[in-house]
């Protein structure tokens, strides 16, 4: 009771701010709700610095709030089309993440960056952004310093792609009727879960596509989320070599269940509930108000980012980290467009 105590201050401020967010969205949906949410946070969060009692209750929804509402998105699919999406998106993810961590590595050593810094900004921008970075930092023995900045960059571009790449897509000629072209741009090219649905949802508002873009989004990013698995497990093995190098007996402490998104299980499972359902004659329809929440939730989980961000901080003390995130954003950026041409997708 008292943990619900300590986070209902925080939940209802997110709460409030998305309620007119949410209005805002339906009233001009080429900004969208997610948009107007980060920007709301943003800006509130410039005057109110101290969060006090809200704070723990706004951290809670801008992670677990968010997951709920990807979890709750799994009602709305079916499992079969999920297995389509992941195996149709596969090369694009492998070259993207390929691409990131190539230009990270090549950029810590031309401008000599710390090596966790390079690390965590690779590995956020090229998988899932600070779920990657949070199951990295421990693996890495990276510092609080370290990671915060790490969290700050890729929060930095998730905040550009969550706001113009639906203009961007838009401007480049992706398909306005069908939310697949896009929907995979954003799975692929966009860092962290939470832009990815803010994106898509704006696409959905833009063009009246219901959840078609986020449908595909959210499959296509938890597809490329899975990779935190075997890449914290070379990281882990390459720390414990160094240690080794270096006469050290400190522990390694990669953990499986701190590595995958347990969220992602529960996406799945909520996916096969809804296939059985149909499959006995449910109704899709009957399933269309836990997606309506899942967009409202996603709303919510804006509003807390942004009330968690500091960007003026950011820009002031980030410069190199934050051009480090910048070259590999642009990079899977290109790369994810270029392997959709190649493919025939855009």
């Amino acid at each position: 009771m008292n943990t619900v105590k300590e986070k209902l201050p925080g939940i209802l401020v997110c709460l409030i701010i998305a309620v007119p967010c949410f209005l805002l969205g339906r009233a001009v949906p080429t900004v969208g709700g997610p948009v107007f949410a980060i920007l709301a946070g943003m800006i509130i969060t410039l005057i109110w610095k101290e969060k006090g009692s809200a704070k723990a209750g706004i951290a809670f929804t801008s992670k677990y709030i968010l997951q709920a509402a990807v979890v709750l998105l799994g009602f709305g699919l079916n499992l079969g089309v999920i297995v389509q999406t992941g195996r149709q998106s596969l090369p694009i993810i492998v070259c993207t993440i390929s691409t990131s961590l190539i230009l990270a590595y090549i950029l810590h050593r031309a401008l000599r960056v710390h090596g966790n810094t390079a690390i965590l900004v690779g590995v956020g921008s090229s998988i899932c952004g600070g779920s990657a970075i949070a199951a990295t930092a421990p693996v890495i023995d990276a510092d609080d310093d370290e990671v915060a900045q790490a969290i700050s960059v890729i929060f930095f571009f998730n905040v550009l792609a969550a706001i113009f790449f639906p203009m961007f897509g838009h401007a480049i000629g992706m398909d306005t009727t069908t939310g697949e072209a896009f929907g995979i741009f954003a799975g692929t090219a966009v860092n962290d879960t939470s832009s990815v649905t803010a994106a898509a949802s704006t696409w959905d508002s833009m063009f009246s596509l219901g959840s078609q873009t986020l449908d595909k989004a959210v499959t296509v990013k938890l597809t490329r989320t899975l990779a935190i698995i075997p890449i914290t497990l070379v990281l882990a093995a390459f720390t414990a070599r160094k240690k080794r190098a270096a006469g050290s007996e400190g522990e390694n402490t990669f953990s499986f269940r701190r590595a995958f998104p347990m969220f992602i299980l529960y996406f799945v499972i909520a996916s096969l509930i809804t296939t059985i359902a149909v499959h006995a004659g449910v109704s899709a329809s009957a399933f269309s108000p836990l997606k309506e929440l899942s967009k409202f939730f996603i709303i919510m989980a804006m509003a807390a980012i942004g009330l968690n961000s500091n960007i003026v901080k950011l820009i002031r003390t980030g410069g190199k980290p934050l051009l480090i995130g910048g070259v590999c954003w642009v990079g899977i950026t290109s790369v994810s467009l270029f392997m959709q041409h190649v493919m025939g997708i855009w």
